[in-house]
């Protein structure tokens, strides 16, 4: 009987003394439709998590963009995403497309690279600055899209409305197609540059990129936190012998609060230490810079265990 005893303090002394297993942490990392590129982003990234974070079960999964990857995050849905500054910005305090559902949980994981506003217009139009906007015909992008959205601040801000033009609702193919064939002034175009489009337009027809002088870039951020300071660089199309001033909003991936700090730092520490792969394998992250991840980011702050990660290599204090 002491024998029996024995045998079962001594296996409930090894039970006791055994590591527990780690928990699983479930992440949903949603970014567009399958057919976009940064899906197949996500498809990676959370593979590499799975590979080398213990207990991490993460999952890409299709989405409406970035309403829809933020509303998700809003409800629990989905952990991490992807989404421009100024969605992250409206999401945290409940403004726009999330009017009444502010999310003060909204975290930044990364900021990637910057969509700049590429302002395309004719020659003949003869717009030299916004004053010349008002009679012009102009596209401001397709209906529904934030093109129009950042097209009617840059005019508020230069004391203009888009009732002050004669406003098409083109997507960027459209837009472009229409200004070859002369029946446009001149087109809003928010886009990676180079951007298809724009180069589409600068190559068929006798147009120019306007530039957005830095002093009205800087009266937009005033109400507009999200907004930065960009130019785009000579040379990006043909013919551009000079870096053109323009405003943008950055890309960033966001992360919710309830993602534990540790998980958040290792998530952090895994995306960046394959960035090599992950660039050499996808075109379209080469425009972001690892050095501005913590930059532009409307004021929305940074997850605590991916700011530990770039307090560690020395991005933040």
């Amino acid at each position: 009987m002491k024998k029996i005893f024995a045998l079962i303090l001594c296996a409930a002394l090894l039970i006791a003394a055994a590591p527990a297993a780690s928990a699983a942490t479930d992440i949903n990392f949603v970014t567009a439709g399958t057919a976009g590129t940064f899906y197949a982003i996500s498809v990676e990234v959370a593979k590499l998590w799975n590979e080398n974070i213990p207990g991490m079960r993460a999952v890409a999964t299709p989405s409406g963009g970035g309403v829809d990857n933020l509303n998700q995050a809003r409800d629990g849905e989905a952990q991490i995403g992807i989404a421009n500054a100024n969605l992250v910005y409206q999401s945290m305090m409940g403004t726009d497309a999330f009017e009444g559902d502010a999310n003060p949980d909204i975290r930044i994981f990364a900021g990637l690279y910057y969509n700049p506003n590429q302002v395309v217009v004719t020659d003949a139009s003869g717009i030299e600055s916004f004053a010349d906007f008002a009679g012009k015909h102009f596209s401001v992008g397709a209906a529904g899209s934030t093109t129009i959205d950042e097209a009617a601040h840059h005019l508020a801000t230069a004391g203009l409305t888009l009732d002050d033009m004669k406003t098409e609702y083109m997507d960027v193919a459209s837009s472009a197609d229409a200004i070859q064939n002369k029946q446009l002034d001149g087109a809003w175009i928010m886009a990676g540059a180079p951007n298809a489009g724009v180069t589409q337009i600068l190559t068929s027809a006798d147009a120019h990129l306007l530039p957005i002088p830095a002093e009205l870039v800087e009266a937009l951020k005033a109400d507009y936190p999200w907004y930065a300071s960009y130019a785009i660089p000579a040379g990006t199309y043909a013919g551009q012998e000079e870096d053109v001033p323009t405003s943008a909003v950055k890309l960033t991936l966001f992360l919710t609060a309830d993602v534990d700090e540790e998980t958040a730092y290792q998530m952090t520490k895994v995306f960046w230490e394959n960035w090599d792969s992950l660039t050499a394998n996808f075109a379209a992250l080469k425009a972001a810079d690892p050095q501005k991840a913590c930059e532009d980011l409307a004021g929305v702050p940074l997850h605590d265990g991916a700011a530990r990660y770039y307090r560690e290599i020395g991005l933040i204090e």
